[in-house]
């Protein structure tokens, strides 16, 4: 359970908090199982804070500092994480459906099971996160950086990857179906018994990529090296 102290000075404002961890940043926060949803919570320092099981649902943790945070099981669906700092973050299992994750920087992040269904990913940073088994369906990752970002066997059926970065991701046994990857950078990406039916691939970059067993059954591979499969 959460701190009360910790309870206690976050609920004072986010200016008193960093105020706060600039004079003890030595102590770890402890906000677990908190009831923070629709709380502003914008530019707060929550750097290696334990956020496990807290409720930050519609909360506004824009431009946020969570980096090293412990935020498994937490529930962040609809919230507001615009260039929030999540790099090495926990976030296994996390709900984050429908949040705006825009800018964000997630590198090395754990998201293994997360929900991020039709969430906003668009300029996301997201090199060498864990993304296995995770659902983003529908999401929107447009122009995101996924270098050597790890996606087997994740959901991302009618995501929107247009100019993505996956170069060196490993993507075996994902679902692709539907998505848009044009213009996507697939250099040297394991996409191997993917699923590709009817995703949109055209002017993609398919140098070096594996795709032994991949599905492509009535994808659009215009202006790729591959021959159309029907």
């Amino acid at each position: 359970m959460a701190n009360t102290a910790h309870l206690r000075l976050i609920k004072r404002g986010v200016k008193y908090w960093n105020e706060w961890r600039k004079e003890k940043f030595s102590d770890q926060p402890d906000l677990s199982y908190a009831d923070l949803s629709g709380w502003d919570l914008r530019g707060a320092n929550l750097i290696s804070a334990d956020l496990s099981h807290a409720n930050f649902t519609n909360a506004d943790l824009s431009g946020s500092y969570l980096s090293i945070a412990n935020l498994t099981n937490a529930y962040l669906s609809e919230a507001k994480l615009s260039g929030a700092n999540l790099g090495k973050a926990d976030l296994t299992g996390v709900d984050l459906s429908f949040a705006n994750l825009s800018q964000a920087i997630l590198i090395e992040t754990k998201l293994h099971k997360a929900l991020l269904v039709e969430s906003k990913l668009t300029e996301a940073l997201l090199n060498f996160a864990d993304l296995s088994r995770a659902n983003l369906s529908k999401a929107d990752l447009r122009k995101a950086h996924m270098i050597k970002a790890t996606l087997l066997e994740a959901n991302l059926s009618d995501a929107n990857l247009k100019a993505a970065n996956l170069n060196r991701a490993l993507l075996s046994e994902a679902d692709l179906s539907r998505a848009n990857l044009s213009e996507v950078n697939f250099t040297k990406a394991d996409l191997s018994f993917a699923n590709l039916i009817e995703a949109d691939l055209h002017g993609a970059n398919l140098n070096g990529v594996i795709l032994i067993e991949a599905n492509l059954r009535g994808a659009n591979l215009q202006g790729t090296s591959l021959k159309k499969h029907n």
